[in-house]
């Protein structure tokens, strides 16, 4: 059986097409509920975070070691770290535990 690959190709742009243009038509005046505006101003930090989290710990050989440089990135971060330094601490800790292991 042999497939239409554009077939492919058109629903798959329909269906991107939709997701875009639906908010669009269907709020056309300012969202008013505070939970409804809360919930659609954390989204994007979410979305985010869950594509993020997997990634750390997949990164090494092992999940312990991720989890140990997640765990010094928050640490570093929570002391008013700036970004490369959180980044860069949480990296050679990890470095130094796949030395030393």
């Amino acid at each position: 059986m042999k497939h239409n690959v554009y077939i492919y190709i058109f629903i798959m742009a329909a269906v991107t097409y939709v997701i875009r243009v639906l908010p669009l038509a269907v709020f056309r005046k300012p969202i008013e509920n505070r939970f409804i505006r809360s919930f659609l101003y954390y989204v994007p930090y979410v979305t985010l975070s869950v594509m993020t989290f997997p990634a750390i710990l997949e990164a090494t050989g092992s999940y312990t070691l991720g989890a140990v440089g997640f765990i010094v990135a928050i640490l570093f971060s929570l002391y008013k770290g700036s970004l490369p330094l959180v980044a860069a601490v949480s990296c050679l800790s990890v470095y130094l535990l796949e030395f030393f292991l």
